[in-house]
């Protein structure tokens, strides 16, 4: 059984310990994996072109159905690709809904691999990781000029961490169409981010609005199991 005492406690759990726990009955874990991916879905959300209500709307919708499949989950890819691709879905039926407008994806031409725009160790000084709210809107209105396809690959590999292959599975496309797509994003987007931004500055997800979301979903979950064990207390009772 996990024992949670502290946030660095939190962080040593791989995913698929806690989804065994959840799945063995103990619920309250799944906020683990909410406080977990919550910035990584929220650069999903944003770079699908959702405001910001809208994504967290998405997210909390993403989680609970994560949670009601939760037992479909095998392993073949890692929770947090499997996390993403839910949140894509989710994402797509949404904007479908609404009729939200997409842009068309551009043609391109290939070109050569190049390394990755933000470098991990680029803001050891915590004072520099800090970016004027000017700056981040530049950034967010360079990031939603992208096409669809462009600002998704670019959120996929850049923001979220993802691998080519799992980004081009994701995508459904090519581990070299992903390539592609990703040097294509890093030209458009060079004149407006400097390379010394790390992945955090670029839609930042404030503590405060990830309490709300743990809250939420587990307030959402914690309700529909009560539910459930009342209805099956009262079958065991007719019988």
């Amino acid at each position: 059984m996990l024992v949670i005492n502290s946030t660095k406690n939190i962080q040593q759990y791989a995913d698929k310990d806690v989804v065994e726990q959840i799945l063995s009955g103990n619920t309250a874990l799944f906020e683990i994996l909410i406080r977990r991916y919550n910035p990584f879905l929220y650069k999903v959300g944003r770079s699908y072109g959702f405001n910001h209500q809208d994504t967290q709307d998405s997210m909390q919708d993403t989680y609970i159905s994560s949670y009601e499949k939760l037992s479909q989950f095998e392993n073949r890819s890692s929770y947090k690709t499997w996390l993403i691709r839910i949140m894509l879905n989710q994402c797509y039926h949404t904007a479908s809904k609404h009729s939200y407008q997409k842009e068309q994806p551009a043609e391109i031409s290939d070109n050569h691999n190049s390394p990755h725009m933000f470098l991990k160790n680029n803001h050891s000084d915590t004072g520099k990781s800090v970016i004027n709210s000017e700056l981040n809107k530049v950034i967010e209105a360079s990031l939603e000029k992208l096409s669809e396809n462009y600002r998704m690959t670019f959120a996929l590999r850049e923001l979220t961490g993802l691998s080519v292959d799992e980004t081009a599975d994701i995508m459904n496309t090519t581990t070299s169409n992903v390539k592609v797509r990703l040097n294509r994003a890093k030209m458009m987007l060079r004149k407006e981010i400097e390379k010394t931004y790390t992945p955090e500055d670029i839609y930042e997800f404030n503590l405060i609005f990830c309490d709300k979301i743990v809250e939420n979903v587990m307030d959402r979950i914690n309700k529909a199991q009560s539910l459930y064990d009342n209805v099956t207390s009262a079958k065991i009772k007719i019988n």
